[in-house]
């Protein structure tokens, strides 16, 4: 079967769109060849900096002729019903359609209309320059002296030359030909814009990478990381060090460079006085460079060398591309320097900042706590419905005092972290890089002598970000990180700006499943319902005295509906978190209640309950639960009389007996289980009631003819539904 060899090449497309781009490109074709009928084999796609390529396998070389049926009117039927079907159908004339006969339905004419197959050739050039056209770039431009004409072709960056051959490897493949733009489809490409600018002529694929590859061009990205992870690996151990890792840096790198030459440079020792984040984060963002550290991970500390990619086999063996990089490190390090080093003076305007302080509680000798009461001082605004972040600092400190005693922490601590966490946002260092917030403050605050526990809160209270980020365990900055999260609910449900649909641009979704992570992995025990009420009303009495820091209070009640609504969220996101972890739904839906506020609780239950309903115990009582629940139901549908509770001396079978002594044990066993929280034994507890249950359903009538017996056994069963409600509501497990 032929292969079809597409390339796309321009000028240098950004390495962040490059897989995405190369993904588009082969979907967008290959769903061209199938919706054409003509299917393949296989397909994979390709990227560099400049060029796309797809080698698409096993396509057929003509697509199969298509004969379809269209079934007309009748024979009888008025002529313009018989024109329109001719007109639909194609024909000319209606004796070119087909008479049939319908036993019920008389005669009616049928349309056979055969479609010819096409060539792959004829589909593929059809097909490529809408798609070229029609790329979904998330930027593009227009070039040259045609740009200036409506509908030029636009592209990421300036379209140089498409290749498109194809053909079976056992012939010369055929140049696919079409035109996009000024732009001519062949089968000549360049190779490494420096080493190989000359042009050449390409076959099929296997061809296409050979040549590619002695023109100084690696095709396949893959390859190209992994020589880049090999050589730097080597340049390092040759001095004793090793290379940080840095995955998304090696992706990055690799779309930027076509045949991949590593280097080594250095900086000065002085310079590694910084702390090792801002040293790998200056040197990474501003040349693209890997840091480097003693071999064995040289306890947290970085070497002075730094491993660079360049694009091109120097002459000189890349030493004045070391020496040049080199220079810009030492240049950015020295401005990164300057910035570490004033953070940790005092800053000029002391005297303005007097009154943050005192309302703050901040020592001014500290330098953290200097730009922490500069944060309050400038009234840098947070929300404008909110207020400022000196006045949610507020919020939260007083939270996280509240919270902490639940969660083990030093509600002293707790507030101090919490009034630091948001300081280092005025420094010079997160200024520059915003993306060290946290653990600059974490470093500032060490530098003057804050609790090792303040230190942790001021850096992870941000955490966790995403689902693969690390949760904190450090009590206090557990306490400040719920503080922080929940503050923000709180109040963005205050001023009625919660997520709708696919929008959520405070990412208030991803705070509350940072809640409850926070909650399921340190094992908590937190009454939201309660926290949420006193955060509600400790701004309502600010709001009472007159502060200003709280424009739309976090807890008014003609912006926050109900605290029931919050919490509402809350289990939403619990039920998606619960549900990712492989929990089912419905067992979610059947363990809530209106009142249910206890995360932890919620998720062993669940827990308990999906290996409960796994055994055949728990599918068997849920058998029998549904049969009681519809025999209950529709009794009640019709009024019938159902005793207020079980009378004895009215139980005359054995297998009515049995059962309700076993639901005596059974709720004197699950209330015992349930006191202590130990759903396993309530889910044993239920387990015994199989057997009876099964045995009552088998030998009892349930609808007696004698009322006073039936409404009695009316009532076991209504002991069945209490007991099982106790631990979950059955009705809601589907299945």
């Amino acid at each position: 079967m032929p292969d079809l060899l597409i390339e796309l090449r321009s000028e240098e497309i950004p390495a962040r769109m490059q897989r995405k781009a190369a993904g588009d490109l082969r979907k967008m074709v290959t769903d061209a060849l199938v919706e054409a009928g003509l299917p393949y084999e296989g397909a994979r796609e390709y990227w560099t900096p400049r060029r796309l390529a797809l080698d698409i396998r096993g396509v057929p070389a003509r697509s199969k002729d298509v004969v379809e049926e269209r079934k007309g009117p009748r024979t009888d039927a008025p002529q313009k019903a018989i024109e329109g079907f001719l007109r639909g159908a194609g024909l000319s004339s209606i004796e070119e359609a087909e008479t049939r006969s319908d036993p019920k339905k008389g005669d009616f004419y049928v349309a056979v209309v055969k479609k010819p197959g096409r060539t792959a050739e004829a589909v593929v050039a059809e097909a490529l320059p809408a798609i070229i056209r029609d790329f979904p770039w998330p930027k593009s431009m227009r070039w040259g002296a045609a740009s200036r004409q409506p509908g030029s072709l636009r592209w990421v960056r300036p379209l140089q030359s498409i290749v498109c051959t194809f053909g079976p490897e056992t012939e010369e493949p055929v140049v696919v030909e079409f035109v996009v733009g000024d732009l001519k489809a062949g089968n000549a490409t360049k190779g490494h814009r420096f080493h190989a600018p000359q042009e050449f002529t390409v076959r099929r694929f296997e061809d296409y990478a050979d040549k590619l590859a002695k023109a100084h061009v690696v095709l396949d990205a893959e390859r190209r990381k992994e020589m880049i992870r090999h050589d730097a690996e080597n340049l390092a151990f040759a001095r004793g060090l090793e290379v940080v890792p840095d995955e998304g840096l090696l992706e990055e790198v690799s779309g930027l460079v076509e045949w991949p030459v590593t280097l080594m440079g250095t900086f000065e020792e002085a310079y590694l006085e910084l702390p090792p984040e801002v040293v790998q984060l200056t040197i990474r963002a501003n040349q693209k460079c890997f840091v480097t550290r003693p071999h064995g991970g040289g306890n947290g500390r970085l070497s002075n060398h730094f491993i660079l990619v360049s694009n091109i086999e120097a002459k000189d063996g890349g030493a004045e591309i070391a020496r040049g990089n080199g220079k810009v490190v030492r240049a950015r390090l020295s401005d990164a320097l300057y910035f570490w080093q004033t953070d940790q003076g005092d800053l000029p305007d002391l005297p303005a900042l007097e009154a943050s302080a005192a309302s703050l509680g901040l020592d001014l000798k500290k330098p953290l706590d200097q730009r922490m009461a500069k944060l309050d001082a400038l009234g840098v605004t947070f929300h404008a419905k909110i207020g400022t972040q000196g006045e949610r600092v507020r919020r939260i400190a007083a939270l996280a005092e509240q919270i902490a005693p639940v969660v083990g922490a030093d509600p002293a601590l707790a507030g101090r972290a919490a009034l630091l966490a948001k300081a280092d946002l005025t420094t010079e260092m997160v200024g520059e890089f915003p993306e060290l917030q946290g653990l600059m403050g974490r470093y500032y605050a060490g530098l003057q002598g804050e609790h090792p526990s303040v230190q942790a809160a001021v850096e992870e209270h941000y955490k966790p970000l995403g689902p693969s980020d690390r949760v904190p365990t450090d009590k206090v900055a557990v306490a400040v990180a719920l503080a922080d999260k929940l503050d923000t609910l709180v109040a963005f449900w205050a001023i009625d700006e919660k997520p709708t649909g696919s929008k959520d641009p405070y990412a208030l979704r991803r705070a509350a499943l940072g809640v409850i992570r926070l909650v399921l992995e340190n094992g908590l025990r937190v009454d939201f319902l309660d926290v949420i009420r006193n955060h509600h009303a400790l701004n309502l009495d600010d709001k009472a005295k007159g502060a200003s820091q709280v424009e739309v209070s976090v807890g008014d009640v003609r912006h926050f509906q109900s605290h029931v609504d919050l919490l509402s969220f809350f289990l939403d996101r619990l039920k998606v978190q619960l549900r990712e972890s492989g929990a089912r739904h419905d067992l979610v839906d059947a363990v809530l209640t209106d009142t249910s506020d206890d995360l932890l609780d919620i998720t062993r239950r669940v827990e308990a309950l999906g290996a409960f309903l796994d055994s055949e115990d728990g599918k068997n009582l849920l058998a029998g639960y549904r049969r009681a629940a519809n025999i209950l139901a529709a009794e009640e549908k019709k009024g019938t009389t159902i005793a207020e509770a079980v009378d004895l001396g009215l139980l005359s079978e054995p297998e009515e007996k049995a059962l309700a002594g076993a639901i005596d044990r059974a709720e004197v066993e699950l209330d015992e289980a349930l006191g202590t929280e130990n759903y396993a034994h309530a889910m044993a507890a239920l387990a015994k009631l199989r057997a009876p249950v099964d045995a009552f359903f088998d030998k009892v009538l349930v609808n007696a003819e004698d009322e006073g017996v039936r409404a009695n056994r009316l009532a076991l069963l209504t002991r069945i539904r209490e007991a099982t409600l106790k631990v979950a509501d059955f009705s809601r497990v589907a299945g």
